[in-house]
């Protein structure tokens, strides 16, 4: 992909001189009167596509003023196929002049809806400490949809009285709603986490809350986490959510599950189970990834899932944030393409490491 932009940037702009010089050498190697004089108009036609108004009226003042030069040395100055292909050669320009104010407009107005994608960025999902209690923690997001900086997953750090505590999540479907459904579920993680004594009280502060506003319209599977100080272990209770990966000191890795499966938050209408607190030993030098589906579920052009276990090798990076890079550099790779669907991944690392 980025070679592809790459290629765009060095050859359009090259483009409206490379098809004027093609029509002059065509139009003095053909016989007088051939006729392809209007053809100069594709210059300030491909200009256009890229650059500002000033080059797009310069190319097209080049272009007449070839047709001009090429009617003068073959000796056909003033006849009517001189004038069309002027004429021509203008109206292109002109054309080319308004695409250009339309995609400069529009370029200022994708501007100014970045700018406020930003902002709602770090306002939903703010950075999450690098240091957080006996944690290291480096984070990563990547959305589905092009040029969009957040969208239906979610994460967040908290470093609560006892331990620090984490949440990822992923809201079913896209768009505004997923959005505002991510930040009620943040809002109430983050007020929960420091009042909740036991991560089963959290997990019921936050089921209560998405019941209350989204009435089994949305559900959100959901996986949280808390390692006590002090560390030895770490606790996690799981709505519906893909388990972690655990990967120990010496490279090995295991898939954790909860006890029973219950079903992702906002369903609870439905019956079910409740979640139960399962603990797995988290000592020196282990790592946890906590991801969303659009990481397990990412496909290859065969069809083959992203095989994460395969990966962990990827996070020998000493640097927490740079290991988390290459393994969403390495999926992206995998996918060949843009993702189906938001993929978010947090790692925590032992600080004792």
């Amino acid at each position: 992909m980025r070679q592809t932009k790459g290629l765009d940037g060095r050859v359009l702009p090259a483009l409206p001189y490379c098809v004027m010089a093609l029509v002059v050498v065509t139009e003095v190697l053909t016989p007088t009167g051939f006729g392809l004089l209007p053809l100069m108009s594709l210059g300030p036609a491909f200009a256009g596509l890229v650059g500002s108004k000033r080059r797009t009226a310069r190319i097209g003042a080049v272009a007449a003023l070839l047709c001009v030069v090429l009617a003068a040395s073959d000796g056909t100055l003033g006849r009517r196929r001189v004038y069309i292909a002027v004429v021509s050669v203008a109206g292109v320009t002109a054309a080319g002049l308004l695409a250009v104010a339309l995609r400069e407009r529009r370029d200022a107005e994708l501007a100014s809806v970045r700018s406020i994608a930003e902002v709602a960025q770090r306002v939903l999902l703010r950075p999450v400490p690098r240091v957080a209690g006996e944690l290291r923690v480096a984070v990563s997001y990547t959305s589905a949809v092009a040029q969009a900086r957040i969208g239906g997953d979610l994460y967040e750090v908290v470093v609560a009285p006892g331990g620090t505590r984490a949440v990822i999540g992923d809201v079913q479907g896209k768009g505004l709603e997923a959005v505002e459904t991510a930040a009620l579920v943040l809002g109430a993680f983050r007020e929960a986490a420091h009042d909740e004594p036991e991560l089963a009280g959290l997990g019921g502060r936050l089921a209560r809350a998405v019941d209350r506003e989204l009435e089994g319209e949305r559900f959100v599977s959901a996986l949280l986490v808390e390692v006590p100080t002090g560390g030895g272990a770490v606790t996690f209770l799981n709505f519906g959510h893909p388990p972690p990966l655990i990967v120990r000191a010496d490279g090995t890795t295991l898939f954790p599950e909860p006890p029973r499966y219950a079903l992702p938050l906002g369903l609870s209408e439905h019956g079910g189970d409740q979640p139960l607190p399962y603990t797995v030993g988290f000592a020196p030098g282990d790592q946890i990834l906590l991801y969303t589906d659009g990481v397990s579920e990412t496909r290859d052009g065969a069809g083959d899932f992203y095989p994460l276990a395969e990966r962990v090798s990827l996070l020998k990076d000493p640097d927490a944030e740079a290991a988390i890079e290459r393994l969403r550099t390495d999926l992206v790779d995998h996918a060949t393409g843009p993702l189906h669907d938001d993929a978010a991944m947090l790692l925590l690392r032992h600080r004792e490491a």
